[in-house]
């Protein structure tokens, strides 16, 4: 399963890869159905997660009825029990790069918010959209979710003034990244361009970068105040172990 799985990942394009999972997400929810591990986004429990990883893959990691990572599930947690994106009678307006489908149909139906989806190539965006030029006026979003995109970005100190520039003052961001915790300081090289020696070097063959520690450092740069959340740690072993979740792993916060 896991090489097939790698395949996939590695072979197919992501908008296409998007549509598969639609039409087999029920299938493999139906198959793996059991008690072991709960996905939070849905309630729904299995006998395993499934394996998931362009490089490396990791074992139940990735829900059969969500397609939730453990990004996915951890972030959900932290709105859920520690904001009122949810519950807020105020309508806010929230703007979502690159909407991950577990999200996507569930932020749609919220009520109390006016949901804007926007990407380059993803087949769930409302407005197509480069995340260096922002077709949005100064201080329009009350939220913003970019969560798992400014590694994929060249000049991502751009991407990140326009994320600053168009979220309203008092407004929240969270900009989700894979960040490697032993490094202090961000590693990029311009010069690595096959895409394998882009998965072997920075975990994926799309991505440009592996951020460490002096992420929240840039943000900061940016104007961004940053809260550096280890929600895991709140949440307890056990909890962290029934919902597939990646122990350790820092929600970046961020408000202006």
């Amino acid at each position: 399963m896991k090489k097939i799985f790698k395949f996939f990942l590695n072979v197919i394009p992501r908008p296409i890869l998007i549509r598969i999972s639609i039409v087999i997400r029920p299938i493999l929810a139906f198959l793996l159905k059991g008690n072991k591990f709960t996905d939070p986004i849905d309630g729904k429990s299995f006998r395993m997660f499934l394996p998931y990883g362009y490089g490396n893959q990791r074992n139940n990691v990735l829900s059969p009825s969500t397609l939730s990572l453990e990004r996915h599930r951890l972030l959900w947690l932290y709105l859920k029990n520690e904001t009122d994106f949810f519950t807020s009678n105020e309508k806010k307006k929230v703007l979502h790069f690159a909407p991950e489908q577990e999200f996507y149909k569930r932020f749609k139906k919220q009520s109390n918010i006016e949901y804007t989806t926007t990407d380059l190539f993803s087949p769930l965006a409302d407005v197509k959209a480069d995340i260096c030029n922002l077709p949005f006026e100064d201080n329009s979003y009350d939220i913003i979710f970019c969560n798992h995109v400014l590694e994929h970005i060249p000049d991502d100190t751009k991407a990140m003034q326009e994320l600053y520039r168009v979220l309203k003052p008092g407004g929240m961001g969270i900009f989700q990244i894979p960040q490697d915790y032993s490094r202090a300081t961000t590693f990029s090289d311009d010069s690595i361009t096959d895409p394998k020696e882009r998965a072997k070097i920075f975990g994926q063959y799309d991505h440009v970068r592996v951020y460490g520690l002096d992420y929240f450092d840039k943000l900061r740069s940016i104007g961004f105040k940053v809260n550096e959340v280890d929600y895991t740690q709140k949440l307890g072993t056990e909890l962290v172990e029934k919902y597939c979740l990646a122990a350790g792993e820092i929600i970046p916060v961020c408000f202006k």
